[in-house]
């Protein structure tokens, strides 16, 4: 009967248990999950089962790092996952907390791009801590990155993007992310994309200002591979300023809008 353990193929008997099997090949693993969720009980395994053993507060050998960061999800995910390149422009609140979400579900290829530096400002809401003060953005996101994931594959263009350079810099992501601050540099950019591409989809966001209710920001499939995130009306303003909390719902949005496209739920 074959399982896989640890995302490695392994062939055991009909009527072998759960925990025989983990006293044999990882005896003091203190954590299982079995099918992308914890099993607190012993069982009969299953053909195909996927089983991950974890072994609390040690570090795993390279080989296995990956099996237990993603052990997590719904089986048959990673592999798409980690087929997939995407792109980010902006790495501000929204770009930043999009690249982390997507690196911590094992994404394979990010190609991120910002022109601009980490500034005390930006830490309100924004993926960057005091130490990174002063770094470009995709210097210090990529460090921040690859210490959740070091086996993330991520790209970085410290430059300005626009409609000359959008498509170059973003040839061969299966899914667009814009994550800019001016609504017109948002439109004119996904225009330039989906010109250059018009089969890959686009996430972007609008409204996310303040702190309205989070129940407020949805995403809508605006036209064909346009999605937009956001609440459609919340501008940044004077006394509406940019804040966690609603940034990050709004990102998170956006991150769940790419992993849905990448595993082909296209309304």
């Amino acid at each position: 009967m074959k399982i896989l353990v640890n995302e490695r193929p392994v062939v055991v008997g009909k009527g072998t248990r759960l925990y025989e099997l983990r006293d044999t090949l990882y005896p003091g693993a203190d954590c299982i999950v079995v099918n992308g969720f914890p099993s607190p009980v012993d069982r009969t395994l299953r053909e195909g089962d996927r089983v991950v053993f974890i072994k609390r507060g040690e570090c795993p050998a390279p080989e296995e790092f990956e099996a237990l960061l993603t052990a997590r999800h719904t089986p048959g995910v990673h592999e798409k996952i980690r087929a997939a390149t995407v792109g980010i422009c902006g790495l501000g609140g929204l770009g930043s907390s999009v690249a982390v979400a997507l690196g911590r579900i094992g994404i394979g290829r990010l190609i991120l791009a910002d022109f601009d530096v980490v500034e005390p400002s930006n830490l309100n809401r924004q993926y960057y801590f005091v130490d990174q003060i002063g770094m470009p953005k995709t210097e210090a996101l990529k460090a921040t990155l690859m210490r959740l994931n070091p086996y993330l594959k991520v790209v970085t263009h410290a430059q300005r993007v626009d409609e000359a350079s959008v498509a170059t810099l973003f040839e061969g992501v299966d899914v667009m992310v814009e994550a800019l601050d001016r609504a017109e540099e948002k439109a004119r950019l996904v225009e330039a994309f989906l010109t250059s591409y018009p089969t890959v989809p686009v996430v972007a966001a609008s409204g996310l200002a303040g702190f309205g209710p989070a129940n407020e920001i949805e995403t809508r499939k605006v036209m064909k591979n346009l999605y937009v995130c956001g609440d459609f009306t919340s501008e940044a303003m004077e006394h509406q300023g940019l804040m966690a909390p609603r940034v990050g719902v709004a990102a998170h949005h956006q991150a769940n809008a790419v992993l849905r496209l990448l595993l082909g739920y296209r309304p």
